[in-house]
């Protein structure tokens, strides 16, 4: 009698053994899964959702005041992109082991010393886009998309999300940044890319573009009242973008429901 159960025995072990394996499978992919649509969600927000320049409309003095050129633009770009990945994941990694009441004097203080790292990168290896920028370099400590990351997302995710975070959030504000020195750069002097070699070194100076020739200097585009009106353009532009989807979305969802219904009354 005991021969005959234990084989029947053996084989509820090895079925409940599959089932679990499967269930731990389906678990894996759901899980990669909701990861790949957290990381696509991620990219959304900071490159076009939550923009830092275009919909939060954060960090708008070193926005406004930098882009007269690409080379400008491009420089500041690049240390707030390398600042918020660095912050991002290093608030996240410690995010246990603060304090609740004096995290954010802690998270500015991080921020503070990733800032002070790539001003010295700068003054090192690029010291004429560190004279360029001035001031506006180590202001990247109170740009409040940096902060503002830190707190609403770093602080409450996994080092690997919070990184991706800051790069997304980085390069979002850094096109915006690239836009406006677009812009600017061509209506008030009619290049691109001048000063080039102040970022990448004398080779650099081989990218400067001279798309008009201008008799002078077109100085509302190259003073910061240009860079207000060139930013509502690019706001405006985004949100006719926005309404147009959204119209069209409902279009699509209307001509859907009319199928329905014909297809129904038939």
């Amino acid at each position: 009698m005991s021969n005959e159960i234990a084989p029947q025995n053996s084989n509820d072990v090895d079925i409940a053994n599959k089932i679990d394996e499967q269930e731990e499978a389906a678990n894996k992919l759901q899980a990669t899964a909701d990861l790949k649509a957290e990381y696509k969600e991620l990219a959304i927000q900071g490159l076009w959702k939550n923009n830092p320049g275009l919909v939060q409309l954060l960090g708008l003095c070193p926005l406004l005041a930098v882009t007269s050129t690409v080379t400008n633009a491009l420089g500041l770009g690049l240390a707030t992109l390398l600042v918020l990945i660095c912050s991002n994941a290093t608030v996240s990694a410690i995010r246990h082991w603060v304090p609740k009441e004096i995290r954010i004097p802690i998270f500015v203080l991080i921020i503070a010393a990733f800032v002070t790292c790539v001003q010295l990168l700068m003054n090192a290896y690029a010291y004429g886009i560190y004279q360029s920028l001035g001031i506006f370099l180590p202001l990247i400590v109170t740009n409040c998309a940096i902060i503002g990351r830190a707190e609403a997302y770093a602080s409450k995710n996994p080092v690997k999300q919070a990184a991706f975070d800051g790069l997304m959030m980085g390069l979002g504000f850094a096109i915006i940044l690239v836009l406006l020195g677009i812009i600017r750069e061509i209506l008030g002097q009619g290049t691109l890319f001048d000063g080039a070699n102040l970022l990448f070194g004398e080779w650099a100076s081989v990218l400067r573009i001279e798309v008009m020739q201008l008799d002078s200097q077109f100085l509302l585009a190259i003073l910061p009242p240009g860079a207000f009106i060139a930013m509502g353009i690019l706001i405006a532009l985004k949100n006719a973008i926005d309404n147009h989807i959204k119209n069209k979305k409902v279009v699509d969802t209307e001509q859907v429901i009319e199928r329905v219904r014909v297809n129904f009354d038939s």
